[in-house]
C-alpha cells in the first residue's frame, strides 16, 4: 500500500499523497485532502436529512400529495443506495479525481436545480439525480484518501471522515427547520451551493491526479442487482420505520425482495471473473469481520438516533430546532473523541478502540433507559456528551482496520462493501427501533408523557442489547487483525 505510482484502487494518485504512504506521519496535503473529500461527505450526508422536515410545507407548496412527497426524501437514499456498488469500477474507468469532481459539479447543480423546481415530479426526478451524485462522493473520496494515508495512518485519516457522517444527521433537521422558518423550503436545497462551489475549487487544486485505466467490461448482471436489491432494502426498511410495522406488505414484500436479489447477486459475483464487487475478500477474516462489525455499529449506533429527538418532540414538547439543539451534545462527544480515536487505531488497532468505544457507549445509553419525563436537560445533555464520545470512538476503526488488511488494489472493491453495509445496518437499525418505540407506545394506551417515557426507555434498553451485541463481531475483529498484524510482522523483509 506505499506504492508510488497510481494504484488501480483509484485509478491513480499523485506523488504528492502518496511517496510515503507507509509512513506513519501524516502530511500536510494529506490533511487538506481530507478536508476536501469532508466537504462532499457532508453535503452527502447532512441532505439524507435536511429535507424531512419540509414535506408538510412541499405539499401544500407544490400541491401534492403526502405520499409523492415523501418520494422527496426516499428517492435520494433509493439512487444513493444504488449508484454506491458503481463508484469502484467507475473510480478506476474514469479516475477517481475526476469522478469526484463530476459527481460533485452533478450535485452542485442539481441543488441548485432543486430549489428551481415548480412541480413535485421534477423535483423527485432532481433528488435522484442528487443521490446518484452523492452515492458516488463519499466511497470515491474514501478511496482516494485510502490510497494515500497507507495503513499506519489510517486510523487517523479515516477519523476526520467521520465527522460528516456523524455530525450531519443530527445537524440536518434543525439546520433543515431553521432555514425552511426563515428563508423558505428552497435554502434546504440553495445552502449545498456555497459548500459545492468550494469543494470544487479546492478538489481542483488538491485531488491527486489520476490516469483512468482499464477497468474491464462492466458487469451488467450484476450491476443490475445489486442496483435494484440494494434500493429495495432501503426503501423497504424506510417504509417499514414509516408505518411503524415489520408485517405491512408495503414494507416486508420490498425489503424481501431486495434481500433476495443481493442473495443472488452474491451468488454472481462469487461466480464472475470480473466482478463488480469482489466478494472473495470474505475471506480475509479480518476483513470479514471488520464489515460485520460495521454492519452492527450502523445499526446500534446510528439507528438509535432517530429515537432521542421523538423524546424531546413528543415528550419535552419542545420544537424540532431547540430539539435539534439539545441532540448537539451528542455531536460535540463525538468530534472531540474522534481524533483519539484515529490515533489510538494506528497503535494498538481498531478493534480495543471499537470495544472502549462501545463500553462509553453504553454507559451513556443505560441513562437513557430510565429516563423521565422531567429530568434536568442539563443532565442529559451530560449524558449525550458521554454516548457522543463512546461513538465517536467506536464509529470509523472498523472502516479504518478494514483498509489496513487488504491490498491497495483492493480497495477499489472494499470501499463500496464497507458503505453498503454502515448504510443498510443504519436503516435496518432506525426501522427496527422505530417499529419497537411505536408498538411499545401503542400497547401502553394513550399517549401520556408516562406511556411515551417508559417507551422511550424500552426502546433504548433494546440499544444497550444492540450495541452490547456489536462487541461480539468487534472481538473476533481484535483477533484477526492482531493475527494479520503478527503475519506481516512475520514475513515483511529485513531492513537493510
Amino acid at each position: 500500500m506505499g506504492s508510488t505510482s497510481a494504484g488501480p484502487a483509484v485509478a491513480g494518485a499523485s506523488d504528492s499523497t502518496g511517496a510515503a504512504a507507509d509512513d506513519s506521519r501524516v502530511t500536510r496535503d494529506i490533511w487538506l485532502l481530507a478536508g476536501v473529500i469532508v466537504v462532499g461527505a457532508f453535503m452527502s450526508t447532512l441532505t439524507t436529512t435536511i429535507v424531512n422536515v419540509a414535506l408538510g410545507t412541499l405539499s401544500a407548496e407544490l400541491t401534492a400529495s403526502m405520499n409523492a412527497v415523501q418520494l422527496v426524501a426516499t428517492g435520494y437514499l433509493i439512487a444513493l443506495a444504488a449508484a454506491i456498488p458503481l463508484s469502484g469500477w467507475a473510480a478506476k474507468r474514469i479516475g477517481a479525481d475526476r469522478l469526484w469532481l463530476g459527481a460533485l459539479a452533478v450535485f452542485t447543480l442539481g441543488s441548485a436545480a432543486c430549489a428551481a423546481a415548480g412541480s413535485i415530479h421534477l423535483l423527485i426526478g432532481l433528488r435522484l439525480l442528487q443521490g446518484l451524485a452523492g452515492g458516488l462522493l463519499v466511497p470515491t473520496g474514501q478511496m482516494m484518501l485510502a490510497a494515500a494515508a497507507g495503513p499506519k495512518r489510517m486510523g487517523r485519516v479515516m477519523s476526520i471522515v467521520g465527522i460528516p457522517v456523524v455530525l450531519a444527521p443530527v445537524l440536518g433537521p434543525s439546520l433543515g427547520a431553521l432555514l425552511l422558518q426563515h428563508l423558505g423550503w428552497q435554502w434546504l436545497f440553495l445552502v449545498n451551493v456555497p459548500f459545492g462551489l468550494v469543494g470544487l475549487v479546492a478538489g481542483t487544486r488538491l485531488l491527486p491526479r489520476s490516469t483512468p485505466q482499464d477497468a474491464g467490461r462492466l458487469d451488467v448482471p450484476g450491476t443490475v442487482l445489486v442496483a435494484l436489491g440494494l434500493p429495495l432494502v432501503t426503501y423497504g426498511v424506510a417504509e417499514i420505520a414509516h408505518l411503524g410495522s415489520f408485517t405491512d406488505p408495503a414494507g416486508l414484500l420490498p425489503t424481501l425482495t431486495g434481500v433476495l436479489l443481493l442473495a443472488l447477486f452474491a451468488r454472481h459475483e462469487l461466480r464472475s471473473a470480473d466482478p463488480l464487487l469482489d466478494l472473495r475478500l470474505f475471506r480475509n477474516t479480518a476483513f470479514a469481520s471488520a464489515c460485520v462489525s460495521t454492519f452492527c455499529l450502523g445499526a446500534a449506533l446510528f439507528g438509535a438516533l432517530i429515537v432521542l429527538p421523538l423524546y424531546y418532540l413528543r415528550v419535552r414538547h419542545e420544537s424540532i430546532v431547540t430539539a435539534g439543539l439539545l441532540m448537539a451534545p451528542q455531536g460535540l462527544g463525538t468530534v472531540l473523541a474522534l481524533p483519539l480515536s484515529g490515533r489510538l487505531t494506528d497503535r494498538v488497532g481498531g478493534g480495543p478502540v471499537i470495544l472502549a468505544g462501545l463500553a462509553v457507549a453504553l454507559l451513556g445509553t443505560v441513562p437513557l433507559a430510565v429516563v423521565g419525563s422531567g429530568d434536568d436537560l442539563r443532565y442529559l445533555s451530560a449524558v449525550l456528551v458521554l454516548r457522543g464520545f463512546g461513538i465517536g470512538l467506536a464509529t470509523m476503526p472498523a472502516m479504518s482496520t478494514a483498509y489496513s488488511v487488504i491490498e491497495r488494489q483492493q480497495i477499489q472493491h472494499a470501499t463500496p462493501l464497507l458503505n453498503m453495509l454502515q448504510r443498510v445496518g443504519g436503516s435496518f437499525g432506525t426501522a427496527i427501533l422505530t417499529v419497537l418505540f411505536q408498538a411499545r407506545a401503542t400497547r401502553l394506551g394513550a399517549p401520556s408523557a408516562a406511556h411515551l417515557t417508559a417507551a422511550f426507555g424500552y426502546t433504548h434498553w433494546w440499544v444497550v442489547a444492540v450495541t452490547a451485541v456489536a462487541a461480539v463481531p468487534t472481538a473476533v475483529l481484535t483477533r484477526a487483525h492482531r493475527k494479520h498484524r503478527a503475519t506481516t510482522a512475520a514475513t515483511a523483509p529485513a531492513p537493510a
